[in-house]
């Protein structure tokens, strides 16, 4: 594997510098939420995109070192489930 090259390490280091003077940028920034609703009328292949596209944003955070704790939601994405904690209904359960 090669080593970045001179003008790769310099703007890498232009943007951490521009990141400092703008703010921070924190995942909630870059986050698309999507409803259940949403999720539901979304193809594999739209999940899919969705999916990477996180996960990549994410990976980029964490590269400039803007992520410090793994959000919820890309532990599930990575799991391969649906970006929201399940739901349990315990008012609709009967009971004997």
């Amino acid at each position: 594997m090669s080593e970045p090259s001179q003008a790769s390490t310099l703007f890498q280091e232009q943007h951490k510098m521009n990141m400092a003077q703008k703010g921070s940028v924190s995942f909630e920034d870059v986050t698309v939420e999507l409803t259940r609703e949403e999720w539901r009328l979304m193809g594999p292949r739209e999940r899919s995109l969705y999916r990477d596209v996180m996960l990549e944003n994410y990976g980029h955070l964490v590269a400039v070192g803007c992520c410090f704790t793994k959000p919820k939601v890309i532990l599930k994405l990575e799991q391969g489930e649906e970006p929201w904690p399940l739901e349990v209904k315990f008012l609709n359960r009967k009971y004997p």
